[in-house]
């Protein structure tokens, strides 16, 4: 048994792979079940429980062909089992995360053509449709499955032993996994909110694998004999997530103020000890259709001062929501307070619960500490910054921006879709609400005897925190 240690979300958390959220959720719910695709290193889609998919001549029906592929218990994943699963995440009633991401499909006309095989029927042209079968959440589930704590049942390469919320799961090899049966015989998930508690309990023999460790940490140990450290360069966007739609954020000349308040590079070597690289406030630096010609953000405070002036917010005063839930954030939001002194703005830190920080910031506050592991950005837009979007942390709204993410999906040509994803991020850059500060390196502890964790796996790739391709020593 592999004992895997992560901040977890409290006595709330669920087995539910539909609302998985923290990254916790998403370790459980790859253990325990199956998407059609996922994402490579690369952020392209590749095959999973789909075998294979294709378009038709105007890119708005696909079909896809299952790959022969059973249930926990014993039952085979059938094109109904999938349309259950995508039109559960559908549903109006519900805010599954992955609800935004299949929105391109018309799932009352997408039907199984065969036990194995499914025409999804699109609203428009939809170029990367493989996206939205390996979108965040979007896991297949047994048709009518609906009890996901007690006995939940799917397709991954774990199956369930037990479950205490905020506490432990434990889960057993499925020997019968379509992509054959892992190398562990259990792996049981560890809560530990404190990233102290996990280096503890690894370097004390308690659990072989730490997820998300700080950079003093891993620094202080990298080397060292007693642990090894595995570092997912540049994972995860680390950013400040404005509310553009309430004071003092609804006003784009305080957002631009506050773009050339931050100076990235200080925050990156005192919030990640230089564990990271510079953000320019926009999300996916190194992946497609990243507009990487846009200049440099550089603090400016003169022209910080102008703009508030122009906004009648000279005497500023804002709250900062942060937290120990992530590492990085408290120290983030001290650095940031102090660049925002020289600026005459008056920011003020609150600390957040570790075990609601993700839910309260979504709709709370006006300024907050923000983090994203890796995705395409097109997911990334989807997800949270269309009018729609389920996780619309900085309340970006605007039908306009909407049509250009519809406009650039049922663009065929790649050239031309990068045309508009760089119009859509020229938008963000000048008045979006996210200021991307950084983009860390994802750091993991493990034991000496751990064997097989995947060091080219930005977090929420097919291959981070995969634990059925891992074994003990």
């Amino acid at each position: 048994r592999l004992r895997a240690a992560f901040a977890g979300g409290g006595a709330s958390e669920t087995l539910d792979p539909h609302r998985a959220n923290l990254f916790a959720d998403a370790a459980r719910a790859k253990a325990l079940f199956d998407k059609l695709a996922d994402y490579g290193p690369d952020l392209a889609a590749r095959p999973r429980l789909a075998e294979r998919w294709e378009p038709n001549g105007t890119l708005d029906r696909w079909q896809v062909t299952l790959r022969e592929a059973v249930f926990h218990d014993g039952r085979p994943v059938t094109a109904e089992d999938v349309l259950h699963s995508y039109r559960r995440i559908a549903d109006p009633r519900e805010a599954f995360r992955a609800k935004a991401s299949l929105e391109p499909v018309d799932l009352d006309a997408s039907r199984a053509t065969g036990p194995r095989s499914v025409e999804f029927v699109l609203k428009r042209p939809t170029a990367e449709f493989p996206n939205v079968l390996a979108a965040f959440g979007a896991y297949i589930v047994p048709a009518h499955a609906d009890d996901f704590d007690r006995g939940p049942v799917g397709s991954g390469p774990f199956r369930f032993v037990s479950f205490a919320p905020g506490r432990s799961a434990v889960f057993r090899r499925f020997d019968d996994h379509w992509d054959g049966a892992p190398y562990l015989d259990e792996v049981e998930f560890v809560v530990a909110n404190e990233e102290s508690a996990r280096v503890n309990a690894l370097l004390g023999g308690q659990v072989e694998y730490a997820h998300e460790l700080n950079p003093t940490t891993a620094r202080a140990h990298e080397g060292k004999g007693q642990i090894d450290i595995v570092r997912l360069r540049n994972s995860a966007m680390q950013a400040f997530c404005m509310k553009t739609d309430r004071p003092p954020f609804d006003d784009v000349r305080v957002r631009r103020a506050f773009f050339l308040i931050a100076d990235r590079k200080e925050l990156v070597d005192a919030a990640l000890s230089g564990a990271g690289e510079t953000g320019n406030d926009l999300f996916g630096k190194g992946y497609e259709y990243y507009a990487d010609g846009l200049p440099q953000r550089e603090q400016d405070l003169e022209q910080a001062r102008f703009l508030l002036r122009r906004a009648g917010a000279e005497d500023l005063r804002v709250t900062l929501d942060t937290s120990a839930v992530a590492a990085g954030f408290t120290e983030a939001a001290s650095v940031f307070r102090d660049q925002a002194e020289r600026a005459g703005v008056t920011v003020d830190v609150r600390m957040g619960s570790k075990d609601s920080y993700w839910s309260d910031i979504l709709d709370g506050g006006t300024l907050c500490c923000y983090r994203s592991g890796a995705m395409p950005i097109e997911s990334h837009i989807s997800q949270r910054l269309l009018t729609d979007s389920t996780t619309n942390a900085t309340h970006w709204r605007h039908r306009d921006f909407d049509a250009l993410y519809r406009q650039a999906q049922s663009t065929r040509d790649t050239k031309d879709r990068a045309a508009v994803y760089g119009r859509m991020q020229r938008r963000l850059y000048a008045e979006g609400g996210f200021l991307v500060w950084g983009f860390a390196d994802w750091i993991i502890g493990t034991a000496r005897t751990v064997r097989g964790v995947e060091a080219n796996a930005p977090a929420n790739t097919l291959d981070w925190a995969r634990f059925d391709k891992v074994w003990l020593a």
